[in-house]
């Protein structure tokens, strides 16, 4: 399964391939990892219908993982489940506005990301299962 990593901040694009790893869980398929840094390229990945599942950093700078996230359920058919990361707990009201699928809050537990992206994944699997 193909999965996009949007931030700006290559540090947290970083964590956030460590803490996916080749396989989040034993029971999901392995990971191809999609990287980018801009606004742009990540709504073109998520309008492509090649990412099975995204996430997103709230906190990039200068199009917030947010404003994608709500951008894409609103005009990206079949849109991939959405893992938002939060830079405070509180925000989850802005990540329930976006309408996210899961939210994980800074600093990121990489069992917790892992465990969240896996969900997705199973997600969007059977998804795919269904509609095919």
């Amino acid at each position: 399964m193909r999965v996009l990593v949007y931030s700006d901040d290559a540090s947290t694009r970083e964590k956030v391939r460590l803490a996916i790893g080749r396989r989040p869980a034993a029971d999901v398929p392995v990971v191809e990892i999609v990287e980018c840094a801009t606004q742009p390229a990540a709504v073109k990945w998520l309008d492509s219908g090649e990412i099975d599942v995204a996430v997103l950093d709230g906190e990039a700078a200068p199009a917030g993982g947010m404003g994608i996230c709500r951008q894409a359920k609103d005009e990206v058919y079949d849109c991939p489940p959405v893992c938002l990361i939060i830079g405070r707990r509180d925000d989850r009201w802005l990540a329930e506005w976006s309408r996210a699928d899961a939210v994980v809050a800074q600093p990121l537990d990489p069992m917790a990301l892992a465990e969240a992206v896996a969900g997705l994944m199973r997600r969007r699997g059977e998804t795919r299962l269904t509609a095919g």
